[in-house]
């Protein structure tokens, strides 16, 4: 197979995988998100490690290092965006106090 043919392929499968994700995602119902969320937090720290097994080979090529440095700040990017949108969407659910009324005594912390 030609260098060609195969570049065709592989960007036939890419725009398949990204219309099939799109697709996925999009028809996610809302309560699924947080959990989904985690998961791929989880897969992306798989990301990290192999990452680091690129930048960390021996190879000679000093292009093959700086691309699995530079994959390396990008899984880490999005490992820490992830948990942080996580943590907001874990907030929405926690149980809100009402604020104190102008009828409660001893609560406003001003010592009235």
């Amino acid at each position: 197979m030609s260098h060609y043919a195969q570049l065709v392929v592989e960007l036939t499968i890419l725009a398949l995988a990204i219309f099939l994700g799109v697709e996925v995602i999009s028809k996610v119902p809302t309560l699924l998100h947080t959990p989904l969320m985690s998961g791929t937090n989880a897969i992306h720290g798989i990301v990290i490690v192999g990452a680091m097994m690129v930048a960390g080979t021996a190879d000679p090529d000093g292009l093959t290092k700086w691309i699995g440095f530079f994959a390396m700040i990008l899984a880490a990017a999005n490992v820490v965006g992830g948990f942080v949108v996580t943590d907001r969407m874990l907030e929405m659910f926690k149980k809100r106090e009402p604020p104190p009324g102008p009828g409660d005594k001893g609560k406003s912390g001003d010592g009235t």
